[in-house]
């Protein structure tokens, strides 16, 4: 899971229909006002190139933040806070989410399947639902070909969104081989430092600004990677 070098395979060819296009042209406009800046391209690249902009001369917190900033804008807050307060992150709760990301989320991260997951409850029971979603191919992880992005702009940031500011703990899980990753929702994020991402080296192959080590033996996380 943690390799510097991924198996080559052909670029995903992606047709964005109508709806597809009206989510990222929303999400673009609220990247745009949040940084105080557009862009000159279109469609995903666009998206892509705000995410790239949006990293540049901020640490990875400060990117985290931000990316927090985004999307608290795309829910009111009354709503964040009605469902944070009064909606429990139940099975029924969790499984909801699963088949709602499924079915809005493919524009951002390609095809979702969803899958029956285990995870402990609030009194450490274990339960089975089907609230996890396996992505095949991340998008925006192919795309942006940078590991640091994946966890500094999407991995952490949603994490803390939906667990924090939505009542509703998700893990994200990136397989940095394939491309694939798990969502489970209603499984509290473990400590960053305890997962492997934490310690991901550089994707040399597709990162046009990785950092490569000559010791294949010593392969360091990227730096650029939350601390």
């Amino acid at each position: 899971m943690n390799l510097g070098e991924k198996s080559t395979t052909a670029k995903t060819v992606y047709h964005d229909n109508f709806i597809d296009r009206l989510f990222i042209a929303f999400f673009c406009r609220k990247m745009a006002i949040a940084l105080g800046t557009t862009t000159t391209l279109k469609g995903y690249d666009a998206f892509v190139d705000l995410s790239q902009k949006m990293v540049q001369g901020r640490n990875p917190q400060e990117q985290q933040d931000l990316v927090e900033i985004v999307l608290k804008s795309l829910i009111p807050s009354p709503i964040l806070y009605l469902t944070r307060t009064f909606v429990p992150a139940n099975k029924w709760v969790c499984e909801a989410n699963a088949k709602f990301a499924k079915i809005l989320f493919p524009w951002l991260v390609g095809v979702c399947e969803l899958r029956e997951v285990e995870i402990e409850d609030q009194n450490n029971q274990k339960i089975v639902q089907n609230s996890g979603v396996h992505i095949k191919k991340c998008r925006y992880l192919e795309q942006s070909g940078c590991a640091a992005m994946c966890i500094n702009m999407c991995k952490l940031p949603t994490q803390k969104f939906f667990t924090e500011s939505f009542g509703i703990p998700v893990t994200l899980t990136p397989n940095f081989e394939d491309f694939s990753c798990e969502m489970v929702f209603g499984q509290n994020p473990p400590p960053f430092h305890e997962e492997d991402a934490s310690r991901q080296p550089c994707l040399k192959e597709v990162c046009d600004t990785a950092v490569t080590s000559s010791f294949s033996k010593n392969i360091s996380p990227c730096p650029k990677i939350a601390k």
